[in-house]
């Protein structure tokens, strides 16, 4: 009996076994992003910056070249590489600690000269790496280890939305928030990283792909769960959509 192989690994994808929680939203974003190198033949061409989060050993999965970045200086290397060796695609791959936080100055200053990077920015609402605490994109009420009563706007302030917020600079070119909490999610943000990948290659600008992750692990839940949370709780509170797209297909 035949059997025709219809879906395999990317090839650059390495084939180990990934760090990340069962369930995490980060396994799922990585194959997709090596898909899409893939079907572009950018792999000899392609350089990623790996943050200081969850990600932080990005480098161990991506079977092309990867640099490690400062907490929340990803977008400054992406920069700098990018400027060094504008035929390569640069991939600045960070979470809501490392981009939305720490790395905030850098994010919107990159983001406002258009730099043509693509940033692919994971958003669980807390940061998983380092125990669960408060992130800049936590939900009002939200318990995590630094809000055990819930985040308080009066004292903790209101949830930040990136994709909103980089959609306003006039030199990005792209901004779009999806999910990888269901297939059609998933179908999404393959067109989304796809799209904002081949407009780096044609030196169109700076584009920005906002991902609505999970973390079962810090939010208590199973996977099945805390994927029914990013779907009934998470996208509410940060609406996927295309908040700016200059190059509509």
């Amino acid at each position: 009996m035949t059997q025709n192989v219809i879906y395999e690994r990317p090839e650059s994808m390495v084939d180990i076994r990934l760090h990340y929680c069962p369930g995490c939203g980060h396994g799922t974003v990585h194959r997709l992003i090596c898909e899409a190198v893939d079907e572009l033949g950018m792999r000899e061409k392609t350089i990623g910056i790996a943050p200081v989060g969850c990600a932080v050993s990005a480098y161990d999965y991506f079977d092309f070249d990867v640099c490690e970045a400062a907490h929340g200086r990803a977008a400054a290397v992406a920069t700098g590489i990018k400027r060094a060796m504008p035929d390569h695609l640069v991939i600045s791959y960070q979470g809501d600690g490392d981009l939305a936080s720490i790395g905030m100055g850098e994010t919107i200053h990159a983001a406002n000269r258009g730099e043509n990077i693509t940033v692919i920015f994971i958003n669980n609402a807390n940061y998983g790496m380092t125990g669960g605490q408060m992130a800049p994109t936590t939900l009002v009420g939200q318990v995590t280890t630094t809000t055990a009563s819930g985040r308080n706007p009066l004292t903790e302030g209101y949830p930040i939305r990136m994709a909103e917020l980089i959609s306003n600079l006039t030199a990005v070119k792209y901004a779009v928030r999806t999910t990888v909490a269901d297939v059609k999610g998933v179908r999404e943000t393959k067109k989304a990283i796809l799209k904002a990948f081949k407009l780096q290659i044609e030196g169109k600008g700076y584009s920005f792909v906002e991902v609505l992750s999970n973390c079962n692990t810090n939010w208590k839940m199973t996977p099945v769960d805390s994927n029914k949370h990013v779907t009934d709780v998470l996208a509410a509170a940060f609406p996927p959509g295309v908040y700016k797209d200059e190059y509509k297909e």
